[in-house]
């Protein structure tokens, strides 16, 4: 499994987040993105050291959906999973996320803060406009996705890194799942525990 970590800012939470993925265990690439973060989160990466890391720094910020097209391009794993920088989701729920993908049940797994999964109470409107979103993606892809703005998502490797992507923001989310659509990708939804700030 190649875990891609996109970061900007993340200098509260970073080493968590690298202790916590390197810690679980499965047969790991892990690649850290660091989107021109101006808070310490660069000094932090510098010293991170480990046999499974790989660190890229992106001279100025240019969007995360840049970061994680840089992590996917370097991938190499079997499933490449997506863990935001931020701990909103669990790290510890990477396995589960690609177990699907690795018995080759899957082209893509999402996973959903609205079915079935403990989750933080957040504001009604950030929630409403994340299903908003959601809702208008389906209509273009004829998918019926509850959460495709998730910071929990995996793919399988050859399937991700064959797609020509091109959002620099988070426009990714809505181009990954419109060109999943169109290959006709086995995806399913898991549900993920969601602790948001």
């Amino acid at each position: 499994i190649t875990v891609v970590i996109p970061v900007y800012n993340e200098a509260a939470t970073i080493e968590s987040v690298l202790k916590r993925v390197l810690a679980v265990p499965f047969a790991k690439q892990v690649v850290v993105v660091d989107d021109g973060s101006t808070d310490g989160t660069r000094e932090i990466l510098g010293k991170a050291k480990h046999a499974d890391l790989e660190v890229v720094l992106v001279p100025e910020t240019r969007g995360k959906g840049h970061a994680v097209r840089q992590g996917i391009a370097k991938s190499r794993g079997d499933a490449v999973a997506i863990q935001d920088a931020d701990l909103e989701y669990l790290p510890e729920q990477i396995p589960v996320l690609c177990e699907l993908i690795l018995k080759g049940d899957a082209d893509a797994v999402f996973g959903s803060r609205f079915i079935g999964a403990p989750r933080k109470v957040g504001k009604l409107w950030h929630t409403k406009a994340n299903q908003t979103v959601t809702f208008f993606s389906n209509i273009c892809s004829n998918l019926n996705i509850t959460d495709m703005e998730t910071g929990a998502k995996a793919f399988r490797g050859d399937v991700i890194r064959a797609m020509p992507l091109r959002s620099n923001r988070f426009g990714f989310e809505p181009e990954v799942v419109a060109r999943l659509a169109h290959r006709k990708a086995k995806i399913f939804e898991i549900p993920a525990p969601y602790f948001g700030r």
